[in-house]
Parts: structure tokens; sequence; C-alpha cells
């Protein structure tokens, strides 16, 4: 559906009276979102398609709950926007967060910055209500992305697939989890951090917020660091047991066949799953949590 500064001026005049003087200025317009700044602290986001909405309806439900019990910034809604004869979505007033994303201003010092997200997703990855939303493809069992890596490993260089097949093999084989489902963030990658004077400043983009295997979330540890950032990773985390980290080198390796497969026209994103499938073919022993 077309969306537009005018559509925000007008749904804010309906709605949100005392905003609609700000300035409205388009910060970026996807195929999922239009989200433009408002004035200098605050950004309005507005779905472009239906499968969006629903993502936004998400973040409205849950992150307001989540977000005072994290130890980083996250975008809960500060504002509400109902559906209107010509807009047919809800959508969202966010807080403004300053910054860059990760994926091209990398933190200053790199072992903080993974000690930061392990500590981050150590509070996020809490038991979730049997009302969070399901995602079908992430947060499951390894195998349900069987057929997706097998797929995508014909798109890998034939100098690695035989150790990016093995790499898949070790991890699907390992037990999976079997503890509640846990919340987890769903997209987590190094353009959806921001780092602001040098540090990790916040997580933003919980469209695809979830629940279940805390896996899926661990594998940022190799998108962005090294193998000894990733050992810090781990130890601010505090809880990944082998088994959680063999699967969360299978999940960076699923997204990162993802990644590659995709982005064609997003160098940006595929950068980020180079560097991740680098990472993930490194042949050192994975680290231990002591």
């Amino acid at each position: 559906m077309p969306v537009s500064v005018e559509l925000v001026r007008r749904l804010l005049d309906q709605q949100h009276p005392d905003l609609a003087d700000l300035p409205v200025e388009v910060l970026a317009n996807g195929w999922d979102n239009l989200v433009c700044r408002l004035g200098e602290e605050l950004l309005a986001r507005l779905p472009r398609r239906a499968m969006a909405a629903q993502l936004v309806a998400h973040e409205q439900r849950w992150l307001p709950e989540l977000a005072g019990r994290l130890p980083l910034p996250v975008p809960a809604p500060v504002r509400v926007g109902q559906p209107t004869a010509q807009y047919p979505w809800p959508w969202s007033v966010v807080p403004f967060f300053p910054g860059r994303i990760a994926a091209r201003s990398k933190p200053d010092d790199l072992w903080s910055a993974a000690a930061a997200l392990g500590g981050f997703l150590g509070a996020l990855h809490a038991p979730a209500p049997s009302e969070a939303p399901v995602n079908p493809s992430r947060g499951i069992p390894l195998a349900g992305r069987a057929e997706g890596v097998l797929t995508g490993l014909a798109h890998v260089d034939p100098a690695d697939r035989a150790a990016a097949l093995r790499v898949w093999e070790a991890a699907a084989a390992t037990p999976a989890w079997d503890g509640p489902p846990l919340w987890l963030h769903g997209d987590l990658h190094p353009a959806n951090i921001l780092v602001d004077r040098g540090r990790i400043s916040a997580v933003i983009d919980f469209g695809d917020i979830t629940s279940g295997d805390p896996a899926t979330d661990l594998s940022v540890a190799w998108m962005l660091f090294t193998a000894e950032q990733r050992a810090a990773l781990r130890r601010a985390y505090a809880r990944a047991d082998d088994a959680t980290w063999e699967r969360s080198r299978g999940w960076a390796l699923v997204l990162s066949l993802v990644f590659l497969t995709h982005s064609a026209d997003n160098p940006l994103m595929r950068g980020i799953g180079e560097r991740a499938l680098r990472a993930v073919l490194d042949q050192r022993p994975t680290a231990r949590c002591t």
C-alpha cells in the first residue's frame, strides 16, 4: 500500500494531535515499512503491507512488557496508531535512537560489545508465555531448516562446500532445545544493532519477535565477532551449554546462506552473510563456557 509523509501527517492530526506539529522527514522507505523522523526524539513507523502489519502488532503487544528488564534500549512504542478508513493497519510512534548500525560502524571495543550483547540476550531469553508469537522458521529445531541449507549450499564456493556441510551435520546432530520456549528477538544481526559513540547503544527491529530455541539469537556471535570475542559473549550470556552453542553455530550457517542467496541487490546483507560464513567455517574449537 502506498504510504507517504502526507499520510503520516494526516494520521497524527487525527489520532495524536499533540504530535502533529512536529517536522516529518522520511528516514527509510523499505519493502515492509515507511519510517519517518518525527521531530528530534521520535519515529513514525507505518507498515506498507499486511504481513508487516502483523509484525508491528507483535511489537506493540510485547515490547512494552519486555523493555523494562532489558539492559539496552529497544524501540517499544510510545504511541499506538489505529487503522482508519484511509489506512487499514496499526502503526507506531517509537523512540529515535542515535547511532549507526553495527554492520556499517563496528563498536570500538569488540570484547566489551560482545559482553554487552551477551548480557542483553541473557536478559531477553526468559521463558515466554503460551500466547507469545511463534515463528515458523525461527526458534525451531534445526531439522526444520535442512531443506533450505542443502539448497543454499549449492551457492557456496565449491572449496567451502564440504566444510560447510560438516558444520551443518554436526549442528543438526546435537540434541534439540528441550527447555521452555524463550523470548527471542528472532532477527538479530548486525543491521539490527545500533552503535553510538563506539558502543552498542540499542537493539532494534523486533518485528520477528518470537519464542523458542535461544540458539537462533545466539547465532549473532558469528556475524560480528572473532572466536575469542564469541567466548566473551558466551561468558556474559552464562547459560549456553555445548549443545546450544553448537546449534547457534548451525543457525549462523543457516542465516549466512539465506543472506548470501537472497541479497544480490543488498550488498550490506550479503556482507553480513559472507562474514558469518567465514566465521562458521573457522576450524578452531568452539568456545566453552568457563
